[in-house]
Formats: C-alpha cells, structure tokens, sequence
C-alpha cells in the first residue's frame, strides 16, 4: 500500500492534484491501500487527500475549508507614486495580465473569465469530493460556511476518518507479527530501477519537461522570475529526442504561464520541427497558456488535465517611462541622435503619437500572424479562433470542448496517445526517458567532495552576476511578452 503524507504547505496546482488524484485511484484499482495522513488541510489538499481510502489527522491539526477566490494585484498606484509610466497595448480585452499596472481592480472582462475559471473549478471539486467521500455539493457548501475546524469537529462531520499521531498510524497499520510498520521512503522508492518494476521495454518515449516563465537562452532559476524555460535549452532537447533513432515518440511536458513572444516562437518552431519526424505529444500541467500555448500548439496532439489553465492566446506588448522615477532620484539623462525614431524605446519618455501608432500596428500584425497560425494547425478558420483568443483563459475540460485541446489526462494519457501514434501496441511495455537530467548549480561545484574553495565561489558570483545582468535586460527590453493572466 502507499501512506500519503499531505501538507497544505505546497505548491501544487489544480491539475497537479488531478494527476495525482488519477495515480491514487489506479493504485487502489489495482487493490491497493492508500492512506493519506496530514498535520494540515485546506480545500486543495483535501481534494487530494478524498481519493484516498482514508484520511488520517493528528489531534491537533489544522482544517481550513472554505470556498474559492482569486485575487488581483494592482500596481497603478504604486507606480505613480514612483513616477512610473505605463505604455502598455494589450490584445485584446481578456488579457488581463496588463491590468496589473493600468488598472486599481479588475476590468469587467477580467472578472468575468475569472468567474467563469471559478466556476469550471467548483464543478469539478465537489463532484470529485462527492464522488470520493460521498459528500454533495449542498453538503460541501454547509461544510464551507464553517470555515475553520478542529479535528474532532472535522471527524464528526465525516471530513476525516481518525485522529492519530503519525507513530499511532503505523502502529495501526503494521502487521501483527512485526516490530514496526515496513516503509519505503519516497526517495529510496525514486531510485529503484524502473526495468525492476517491469517498466522497461525495446522502445523508447521521451519525455521533455519545459516549466517556468518563457525567457532568455538558458533554462535556468532566476532571481527575480523563478524558473526560467530558455528556448535554446528547450530546443537542444528537443532536437537530441528527434535525432534518437532509438526515441519513437516524444512527449513535451509544459507547464508554463507564459513569456517572451520570440522565445516562444523558437520552442513552438522547434516542435513543429520534430512532429514532421515523430509524434510529438504535448502533456499540459497546471498551465499551458499563453506563451505556455504558443509552444505547444504545433505538436502532433494535445493532451491536457481537466483542471490545466490554458489558452490565453493574447499578447501584451510594453515599454515603461521612467523619468518621473528618475527625477525623484536625482537622476537625469541628455541625447544626442541621428536618423529618425532612435528615441522611440527610451524608458525616457513617452511614445509619441506617431511612434504609438507604429508600435500598435506592429503588435497587432505579429498577433494576427500568430492567431492564423494557431487557426491553421487547430483546423479552425480565423473568425473561429478569434472567438477563443483574446486573452480568454479556458480548463483543460473547456479546451477539450472548444478545440484547443485534443484529450483529456496526465502524464500516463500522454504517453498512451503517444504509444498509439508511434503505432506501438497498448500491453506493449515501453522504457520512458526523461530530459534534462536533475543535475542543480550546486550538486556540479560540489562534485568530487571537498569545500567550498575560491575557485567555486568565483563560479557562484559569475552565475549570480551574470543572471542578475539578464534579469534587468528581460526587463527592459522592448520585446513582446505573452503572459497568462
């Protein structure tokens, strides 16, 4: 069986949860015990936590079970204080990721696809608790109206099956004879194998994980964005799975809001590249939109969780004046130029009529020739994927329905449809290789023992140098950026 220790201290998204929520029903299906024990709850841990057979809570543990909301952060305010002016084209209306700096609360359009999000999110939620726990939709919202729960309170509403400390649960849970219960680590599970557990076969389906915010060359974690998905990183895998005689067929997992338009581009063209040699299938997760669309929507096939946020298909194009901010400082600049426009980008000023009209045109044309490619390979015409773009935010489910999304599923679905288009029979067992390798910055300056010697820490100031330099020119620069909202 499997113990499940669960915290409402994680990051998981709604789809992340669906798949794992699809691998505990395939484990009890295969008559399997699956128990899930955790020092703390809240409304998407417990969604994770009822497709368990059962739950299990320390008597002093935290419950907090309430509806949904989404919040929006507004910068407008702050930026004028500062001095900071926005010279923000948005396309078009739903695109409300712009907002954040030209707005103090949400357009009409930004609520209404939010609420539309909620909607698809609260359906999907209390069918599944109804369907795992037995509780219905008017049990669920009476449930809500409380909020906040002890534990005991928790168990006599059937929220949760017992109170135990986690040296109790295994007590419970060994079998008779032994002296404690036998476990298996995570970890020590992680490193087994998988030729093994029988799960090695004569073919091969890469799997490609591109996560994170689109920008700059490298995939790397940056200090402002988090994680980065570079395009040449990317691609390289790509183009090592294409050239793989032994691959037969590549799932590209995306996970991704969005980012830089030109970046996008070059992932997206990478994928279009390899579908015309071995079926590419995409594997959306929490997000797929966006820039996180844009490099997914030349595959073979789609496949997406019910709960993945995608779509998005919009773009937000910027520069920023900045001389207020710099006047408060003490800060001024003086030019000298020659030929026509070479102040347009200046963070000095605003457009000028003449520069803004420029700028609008350009953004609209890369859009549009964006949105004819999007219609052309979704077997839509124009009209048809202008009414899903915009801006507008879909669920995986929503995008099933609407034709941005061929299937439904995780990962496990991915690599189904995958076998299928590689003409690879369903029992056929095959080996799944997954690109990049783990290997972190500081796993390779520790290679070999030793301590941190001078040489390393040079190593350690250039990356932290070099990827601050790249921060502040993404930043800067006057590229278009596709974002999620």
């Amino acid at each position: 069986g499997v113990i499940i220790k669960l915290s409402y201290n994680n990051n998981l998204g709604w789809a992340m949860i669906e798949e794992i929520r699809t691998a505990v029903h395939k484990v009890r299906e295969a008559g399997k015990k699956v128990y899930g024990f955790s020092d703390s709850i809240n409304g998407r841990t417990y969604l994770l936590a009822a497709a368990c057979d059962s739950i299990w809570m320390p008597p002093t543990a935290y419950i907090d079970f309430r509806g949904f909301a989404v919040t929006t952060q507004h910068l407008k305010g702050a930026m004028e204080k500062l001095g900071i002016k926005p010279n923000v084209h948005k396309i078009k209306d739903y695109k409300s990721a712009a907002e954040m700096f030209t707005r103090s609360s949400m357009s009409k359009e930004s609520r209404e696809n939010k609420e539309w999000m909620l909607d698809e999110f609260w359906d999907m939620f209390v069918s599944a608790i109804e369907k795992d726990r037995g509780l219905t939709e008017e049990r669920v919202t009476e449930l809500m109206a409380r909020a906040v729960y002890m534990p005991e309170e928790a168990l006599e509403e059937g929220l949760i099956d017992g109170l135990v400390y986690w040296d109790e649960l295994e007590a419970k849970l060994k079998i008779e004879d032994d002296e404690k219960l036998r476990t298996v680590s995570q970890g020590r599970y992680e490193s087994e194998k998988p030729e093994k557990l029988g799960l090695k076969g004569k073919k091969t389906i890469v799997v490609i994980h591109a996560q994170g915010m689109i920008g700059g060359r490298k995939s790397k974690v940056d200090p402002l964005f988090g994680i980065l998905m570079g395009h040449e990183s990317v691609a390289a895998d790509l183009r090592r799975a294409r050239k793989d005689d032994d691959a037969a067929a590549i799932v590209f997992r995306v996970d991704s809001p969005g980012g830089e338009g030109l970046a996008s581009d070059l992932i997206g063209h990478e994928v279009e590249v390899c579908s015309g040699v071995k079926p590419v299938v995409v594997s959306m997760v929490d997000v797929a939109a966006s820039g996180g669309y844009h490099v997914a929507y030349r595959a073979t096939r789609i496949v997406a969780d019910r709960m993945t946020v995608t779509g998005s298909i919009g773009s937000i194009s910027a520069k920023f004046n900045v001389k207020g901010l710099y006047d408060k400082l003490g800060i001024t600049y003086d030019f000298a130029t020659k030929g026509p426009m070479a102040l347009m980008w200046s963070d000095y000023r605003d457009f000028t009529e003449e520069e803004w009209e420029i700028f609008t045109e350009n953004h609209w044309k890369s859009f549009n020739a964006w949105l004819k490619d999007v219609a052309e390979h979704r077997g839509m015409t124009f009209e048809e994927a202008e009414k899903l773009a915009h801006g507008r935010v879909w669920t995986g489910r929503q995008g099933k329905e609407n034709g941005l999304v061929d299937d439904l599923g995780g990962l496990d679905r991915a690599i189904e449809v995958a076998k299928e288009l590689a003409g690879i029979p369903a029992d056929e067992q095959v080996t799944v290789v997954h690109y990049p390798k783990k290997k972190e910055l500081f796993d390779i300056i520790f290679e070999g023992g030793g301590s941190l010697n001078a040489a390393a820490r040079w190593v350690v100031y250039r990356f932290i140098r070099d990827d601050l330099a790249e921060t502040w020119r993404m930043m800067t620069k006057q590229n278009m950026y596709l974002m999620a909202d």
